[in-house]
């Protein structure tokens, strides 16, 4: 007699870096390679900015709109970024857990404490260190979109969100873009894998070697 497939619980896989380690690039590129990973849609109150689309790049709502969510309880995570603030709804996440799909997260450390709280056996952290401060400064400098006043407030806060990186279960250093994206991926497909994140394990295994056991 064939057994059922046996199903599992979703993962939050959050990826934190400061400003240009790389965690965007590598979440787009995990995106691309993982059709089982969607990406979570924040609300924020930052402006949208051309190309972007309400309720595909995010959420965006005004600070009323953004403090009725949280009177109303509706975040799993929120934190201030840059002078705007970001969260992350509720419903949708625990959603996608029930149904066994993954979300990833590019959240940083104040979002990802939160997170961790309230869904923490649900959570995969990965942090992304930069190979060297002279790197990180310049790979910010050769996007070309930013003064040098703004490089130097991201490489001060740099080293503050680097000081968090032993709160995160995992700790890569992207030195190279395709190696990084290999040792994520790594990660995901060990952490779907858990014993306690496969539902219906027990009763398989009851089935498989019989009641006598």
């Amino acid at each position: 007699m064939d057994q059922p497939t046996r199903h599992r619980r979703g993962l939050l896989i959050v990826l934190s870096s400061p400003s240009g380690a790389g965690k965007s690039t590598i979440a787009r590129m995990l995106l691309d390679a993982d059709d089982d990973v969607t990406m979570s849609i924040s609300a924020t109150t930052r402006p949208r900015r051309p190309g972007e689309d309400d309720d595909v790049d995010y959420h965006f709502v005004d600070d009323d709109g953004f403090d009725a969510m949280i009177n109303d309880n509706e975040f799993v995570e929120w934190a201030p970024v840059f002078g705007y603030r970001y969260g992350t709804p509720k419903a949708p996440v625990k959603q996608a857990l029930r149904q066994g799909r993954d979300i990833l997260f590019d959240i940083d450390w104040q979002g990802t404490q939160q997170l961790q709280a309230a869904m923490g056996e649900d959570l995969v952290s990965i942090f992304i260190l930069p190979p060297s401060m002279d790197e990180l400064e310049r790979r910010l400098r050769s996007r070309g979109t930013d003064s040098d006043e703004v490089i130097s407030d991201r490489m001060s806060r740099a080293a503050a969100e680097i000081s968090h990186w032993p709160e995160y279960e995992y700790v890569l250093v992207n030195r190279d873009m395709d190696q990084c994206l290999d040792q994520v991926r790594a990660i995901v497909a060990a952490e779907r894998l858990k014993r306690t994140r496969q539902i219906g394990l027990v009763t398989f295994v009851r089935d498989l070697i019989g009641p006598a056991h």
